[in-house]
């Protein structure tokens, strides 16, 4: 399963450069924004014709979800299919000691059953207008805290014009080709999300870390959501249907979603820097936090239960950087990017004209990675540290939100803009769990991290710690705080500045404490190492467009993509790995133990099932996190599947794509059907999502 969003305070920022953008993409490459889809090359190597009724069925079909991933609509009322890790958050928090709907899964059979989840979000692209021309036109000439800043404010002049009812609509600011390209995004907003279907854990991730990207798999990722509109099921016009064919190898396969982040189009100094720096760090923290947690879960049943979606994001998390890791490490791997940025940087410094307009702009990112360096861990910690605690995030934001309001929309920090309240208020305001014992502990293990990287002299530790332990503070600060009632975060925030200063809250102290260094450490970062990276991004990537055009894909932005593919096996270690599994092989794969052990409602439906139904595939798609939850279709834009991995070569994707290894790993349709009837009985449920005509279900 793919990581959805930063895994930690340590990865405080992602750097934006472009080594060379090749003229053409190769094999089934690229995470293509669907205004600028290869149409001819896809037309003539799998047949199929892109219009823009096409197009435009993919972009209003398709969801995103707000949390860090993908989704589909999928019926005229509203449902949305994605993966079960994608709502596992919501699961949790629609859960009870007494009912745990991780272990036991949850299904509405009616509308009334449906459950809210807290704080969730999803997203419909109805919009792409290219605003290049006026972004840059406005930061033409500028440099550090000048070009920062008006930047940051015409960002949010234009993500603030969706119009006045943000509760309905927002507008985001998308950074293509790093400067090359600026599109606004405009979406329809939906805050009241709720839970139709979810599997139970055991199936849903079955397999579990030892499977994780990895392929043959058995995993049964996916859950439904139901959009609702002002109080009713959304009436909904554009949505996917389901194939009625069954999926075959060699069938040709696009994936519709929202990749977060990929860094293909780094420079080899910031490559460099993940190699060497951050990533390092990053595993090496992950790994220390999942040895407390693992610790923790033993306490007791109720630990394990409220541990568990923790551990999953952190297993998940620390796999995937190591990959990523290993890829940078990778001599061959790296030294094919090291020629590409030699080989540009060379055709533009052997032509006059193109030096004296573009310069070295590789030497100024250099510079700013080495002032990156110089104080990442502060960076890190005093700008960006959140203690790894709910409860802080919240003090934080309600200590800052007076202050910020008072302001232009133009001058607030990026997340307090206008386009981004509706958003920060749900988070606020919904009354969601949120368990002592958990945020004591991620809060005593940021401590201990904090003052292991700064050292107990540095003047921040010693601001936060005093003379105090870290477990002493953790048990302070927790247990004294009142911000667990969503009522409480709410008064604070309506009644202003003069409340939070007059707050006896201990995290509304701890936030009010520290929130002048970190602003200030975060205004150095943006003004002197982030604005630099963007500028001279930009004049890279002009300097690409001269040369090559626009015949290549931007990295990845968490904004809807296209890819597109094959089903398709791969070899691995001499040996042909077949490109899809079937039923069988699940039952044959069960231990009886964790992580491979079966709910009760699979081995009670054994006999029902076909032991030939597909269960999971893999293709050559092009993709990355964020893609998780994202519908497989076919040429006729009908689902075939759903995206919920990527095998371990996939990893190495952050940096470059490999058409012979890297792999989509997929959950086929043909068993979410057959399940959803056999062994769960939601007969409504399917005939919601079922087209009329299909008498059955897909057949070999």
């Amino acid at each position: 399963m793919f990581l959805r969003s930063t895994a930690s305070c340590l990865s405080f920022f992602v750097f934006s450069s472009l080594t060379l953008l090749s003229p053409l993409s190769y094999g089934d490459e690229g995470m293509w924004t669907l205004d600028n889809l290869p149409k001819n090359e896809i037309q003539n190597k799998y047949d199929v014709k892109i219009d823009k009724a096409w197009t435009d069925k993919i972009m209003l079909s398709s969801a995103r979800l707000a949390n860090g991933c993908s989704g589909s609509f999928i019926s005229k009322t509203g449902l949305v299919m994605t993966n079960h890790h994608c709502v596992r958050d919501c699961i949790y928090r629609l859960s009870t000691p007494k009912e745990d709907f991780l272990k036991k899964g949850f299904h509405a059979k009616k509308r009334s059953e449906e459950r809210q989840c807290p704080a969730f979000e999803v997203n419909r692209l109805v919009k792409i207008e290219d605003v290049t021309g006026a972004v840059k036109k406005e930061l033409k000439g500028l440099s550090g805290e000048a070009y920062s800043k008006a930047k940051k404010s015409i960002s949010a002049r234009l993500e603030k014009s969706c119009g006045e009812d943000l509760e309905k609509y927002r507008c985001d600011l998308v950074d293509l080709y790093h400067g090359g390209e600026f599109h606004l995004y405009r979406y329809q907003r939906f805050q009241d999300v709720r839970m139709v279907f979810a599997p139970e854990q055991a199936i849903a991730h079955f397999g579990g870390d030892p499977d994780n990207f990895n392929f043959p798999r058995y995993a049964f990722d996916v859950s439904f959501l139901r959009v609702y509109e002002e109080g009713k099921p959304l009436d909904n016009l554009h949505y996917f249907k389901w194939s009625k064919t069954p999926s075959y190898k060699g069938e040709p396969s696009f994936i519709t979603g929202h990749p977060g982040s990929t860094q293909r189009l780094l420079t080899l100094a910031q490559l460099e820097y993940l190699r060497d720096y951050q990533l390092p760090d990053i595993i090496a923290y992950l790994a220390e936090m999942r040895g407390y947690l693992y610790q923790f879960q033993k306490q007791s049943a109720e630990a394990r239960r409220i541990a568990a979606s923790k551990i999953g994001r952190v297993d998940n998390g620390l796999k995937a950087l190591k990959g990523r890791a290993q890829s940078l490490r990778d001599k061959v791997f790296f030294s094919q990017i090291e020629k590409k940025e030699k080989t540009f940087r060379y055709q533009l410094t052997r032509n006059v004209w193109h030096k004296n307009k573009y310069g070295d702009p590789w030497k100024e990112i250099e510079s700013a990675v080495e002032k990156a360096k110089e104080r990442s861990s502060e960076i890190n910690i005093v700008a960006f540290g959140g203690f790894e605690s709910e409860l802080f995030a919240m003090a934080r934001h309600l200590v800052r939100l007076p202050e910020e309001l008072k302001k232009a929309n133009s001058q607030r920090l990026s997340e307090y803009t206008d386009s981004r309240l509706p958003q920060l208020k749900q988070m606020l305001f919904t009354e969601t769990p949120i368990y002592n014992d958990i945020e004591r502990l991620m809060i005593e293990f940021y401590l201990i991290k904090m003052r292991e990287s700064l050292g107990p002299d540095h003047a921040f530790v010693k601001k936060v710690m005093g003379r105090m332990s870290t477990s002493v503070l953790a048990k302070k600060w927790i247990e004294g705080s009142y911000l667990k009632k969503a009522s409480e975060r709410k008064r604070l925030f309506e009644q202003g500045s003069e409340a939070i200063k007059s707050s006896k809250d201990p995290l509304i102290q701890l936030a009010r404490l520290i929130d002048k260094d970190s602003r200030d450490l975060r205004l150095y970062f943006e003004n002197n190492i982030e604005s630099k990276l963007n500028k001279y991004s930009e004049v890279i990537a002009q300097a690409q467009f001269d040369i090559f055009g626009k015949n290549t894909y931007p990295d990845a932005t968490f904004s809807l993509r296209l890819s597109y593919g094959k089903v398709q096996g791969y070899k691995e270690s001499g040996q042909e790995i077949y490109p899809m599994t079937v039923t069988s092989g699940l039952y044959e794969r069960a231990t009886g133990s964790d992580p491979f052990e079966l709910p009760q409602s699979w081995i009670r439906a054994e006999k029902k099932l076909n032991h030939k139904t597909h269960f999971n595939f893999v293709s050559t798609n092009d993709i990355i996190g964020g893609n998780s939850g994202s519908p497989v279709i076919d040429k006729n834009a009908e689902v075939m599947g759903i995206v919920f991995d990527g095998n371990i070569h996939s990893l190495g994707g952050a940096y470059a794509y490999d058409p012979n290894l890297n792999r989509a790993v997929s959950l086929d349709a043909n068993i979410i059907t057959e399940a959803l009837d056999k062994v769960y009985g939601a007969k409504e449920l399917l005939k919601e999502f079922l087209d009329k005509t299909q008498t059955g279900f897909r057949t070999f």
